[in-house]
């Protein structure tokens, strides 16, 4: 599925709840041939109770509860996790089953409901939104406790960016990491090497079971959407935080030029990378 090129004329990108409402309407839906490619691997339906980590604003848990699955999913953004209620709850009420939260998994896991069957880690960026200085860490211990709360044997899928080479985000990327460094802010993106997947499962007590790689283009109807995405996904706050917004938006357009085409759409293709391990 190709994702679909998104106008927007938003009067202010930096409010965070502007900034939410950038990612559910136009970056989010960029990740759904993954979520697509992982749903059909691991024929989720309705013998599936999914725990989504970084849930985001509830695409990939609403595309797994279309093919009858039972869901629940944690985010560290509140207004994200908002925006997934609204998804979920078009008569008012979440789904039976379904609950979202900010904590840890245990937060979402009712006492003496069914342990999960499938964990998802989606978020290329580890944890984009999260307020810690170590994301990855926060993700390990993240990925422990999920494992507490799912039945012995659970897929879980982790994700990350496939070779650089083959990420056309990857400049535009290198720019925010470009621009943390100065205040020695943790820079929240590095090129993948070929085995931290595998790493991150090893130290979250996970054991890998096969791997898979996906097209995710990112397509913009124009250069403004395209800096409202990026900016929705908190890979560039610590730059901004450690020059401003404007020398970042500045830079980030530079590196998106190569990829305005004619008709003034950006189209930057990427290759992501998704590992199963389980618990």
């Amino acid at each position: 599925m190709t994702p679909t090129l998104v106008r927007r004329h938003p009067p202010s990108a930096t409010q965070p709840t502007a900034r939410a409402r950038d990612w559910a309407e136009i970056q989010e839906r960029m990740l759904v041939p993954l979520y697509e490619a992982v749903y059909d691997r691991l024929e989720v339906g309705p013998a599936t109770r999914l725990l989504s980590l970084g849930c985001g604003s509830g695409l990939a848990l609403l595309m797994a509860a279309a093919r009858g699955a039972r869901v629940c999913g944690i985010d560290p953004d509140a207004r994200r996790l908002d925006l997934a209620r609204e998804r979920l709850q078009p008569r008012g009420e979440l789904p039976g089953g379904t609950r979202l939260g900010r904590g840890g998994p245990e937060t979402v896991h009712a006492p003496g409901t069914p342990a999960f069957t499938l964990v998802t880690a989606f978020d290329p960026l580890h944890c984009a939104g999260s307020t810690t200085r170590s994301p990855v860490r926060s993700l390990v211990r993240a990925l422990t406790r999920a494992a507490a709360h799912a039945e012995r044997g659970t897929p879980v899928v982790l994700a990350g960016w496939g070779p650089p080479e083959r990420c056309a985000a990857s400049g535009a990327l290198r720019v925010a990491a470009r621009l943390a460094d100065p205040v020695g802010n943790p820079a929240r993106w590095r090129p993948s090497g070929r085995d931290d997947l595998e790493n991150l499962a090893h130290h979250a007590g996970l054991r890998p079971d096969g791997s898979g790689r996906v097209a995710c283009p990112y397509g913009y109807a124009d250069m403004d959407s395209a800096l409202r995405g990026l900016l929705s996904t908190g890979a560039f706050d610590a730059a901004a935080r450690a020059t401003d917004e404007e020398q970042v938006t500045k830079e980030l357009t530079e590196a998106l030029h190569p990829y305005l085409r004619g008709d003034g759409t950006v189209w930057m293709p990427n290759v992501f990378r998704y590992l199963i391990a389980r618990t």
